[in-house]
């Protein structure tokens, strides 16, 4: 994904330098990508998130309104999660567009900062500007932590793929934390 508004995919075992495919349907900055087996969701500055099924040769777009900075996949498949600068996490179904949950408390208005959901996809999670990383019930919506990480912006967090572990960054700084306890290490 570009700031050109394009996501560009290249065949790896070409080495080819030529994309093999340019998508360009974003009328803006491509913020945030993702790729299943046969899916790419993607985020735009335009406030859309595009899902292109490649097996079906389909392209899906949901209007959000306000800029999307980062977008994920449920692990079940069936839904994407979807951060956007008006400070809101919102959760779609992928198939239909319908919006499921909203979750917010965090403040996104100017970094693009990531969103994530819980290996098990029980909690939603999301990078914030005040130096927290939030944790909303996924199903409920409620507010289930505030972890403290730092003085400033948390850019970036990811969940290990299949261990309650959740890496933060910010200001310089990576840190590993486990769900257990939520203690740095």
């Amino acid at each position: 994904g570009s700031i050109d508004s394009t996501i560009r995919c290249w065949d790896c075992r070409s080495r080819r330098p030529d994309p093999i495919q340019v998508l360009d349907e974003a009328k803006d900055g491509v913020s945030s990508v993702k790729v299943s087996d046969h899916e790419i969701l993607s985020g735009s500055v335009d406030g859309r998130v595009r899902r292109y099924d490649l097996r079906a040769g389909q392209l899906c777009s949901d209007y959000v309104g306000s800029p999307i900075t980062s977008v994920c996949f449920s692990k079940d498949g069936q839904c994407a999660l979807v951060a956007s600068l008006d400070s809101t996490l919102r959760l779609l179904d992928k198939e239909t567009g319908e919006l499921l949950g909203e979750y917010t408390g965090h403040r996104s208005t100017t970094y693009r900062l990531d969103c994530v959901l819980s290996e098990q996809d029980t909690h939603v999670g999301s990078a914030s500007e005040d130096g927290n990383v939030y944790f909303w019930d996924l199903v409920e919506g409620s507010l289930a932590l505030s972890l403290a990480v730092g003085p400033g912006v948390v850019q970036s967090l990811s969940f290990h793929p299949t261990l309650p572990c959740l890496l933060t960054a910010t200001q310089g700084q990576v840190q590993l934390w486990r769900e257990e306890t939520f203690q740095p290490e």
